[in-house]
């Protein structure tokens, strides 16, 4: 699932460019049991399997090694993923990043090898993949040179706790919408009051727990 996500658009010039280094690894090359079995049913009953313990410990284990790394579950019932979180991971030299799947994770991986538990939003997927691929998706692009322009990443949803201004391009007039005028004015004052005022109202309208 991940190579497509990995080999295009900013995460693969990030790589290219050696900013950042991303491994994959296949929990189940990590299992004692002869059929690389990694799910279990629950104690105490229930539908579903449950990841076992010990391939999380064996593989954080190896693939740590004498590094310090953070080590991040993508689970529902973790951390909501934000910007200002993002910021923060994205600082860390080295992260492995865990995904769930099935019921979840034997509960002994989340207190024993796991720092924090990250959750993309309040909704639940198949597994943990996805998760993981947001998260990568949004810490690469915040780390220096990866963007190439850093000033981009300043007028973005979210980096000062509003959501983004609307965007226009050329024409100027399709099919009989304009652009604002204050837009094509060259008044870089009153175009920055423009859409910090926009920003404020999209805000409002989509998103009013911000502004709270």
């Amino acid at each position: 699932m991940f190579e497509p996500i990995l080999n295009e658009s900013i995460i693969k010039r990030g790589r290219e460019k050696k900013k950042v280094a991303i491994r994959v690894h296949d929990l189940r090359a990590y299992t004692k049991d002869r059929h690389r079995k990694v799910d279990d049913r629950p104690f105490g009953g229930g539908p579903g399997m449950v990841m076992t313990p010990q391939p999380f410990f064996d593989a954080i284990k190896k693939i740590k090694g004498d590094r310090k790394a953070k080590v991040l579950l993508m689970s529902p019932s973790g951390k909501r993923l934000t910007q200002k979180l993002a910021r923060d991971l994205a600082k860390q030299k080295n992260l492995i990043l865990l995904c769930g799947h099935y019921e979840g994770v034997d509960e002994r991986v989340r207190q024993k090898c796991v720092d924090e538990s990250i959750s993309i939003g309040d909704y639940v997927l198949t597994g943990g993949e996805i998760p993981a691929m947001v998260l990568i998706d949004c810490l690469t692009r915040l780390v220096p040179g990866v963007l190439g322009k850093e000033a981009s990443l300043e007028d973005e949803s979210f980096e000062d706790g509003l959501l983004e201004y609307p965007h226009y391009t050329r024409p100027a007039n399709f099919r009989g919408t304009k652009v604002p005028d204050v837009l094509l004015s060259g008044h870089h004052l009153a175009i920055s009051k423009w859409r910090k005022e926009q920003a404020r109202r999209v805000t409002r309208r989509n998103r009013p727990d911000l502004i709270k």
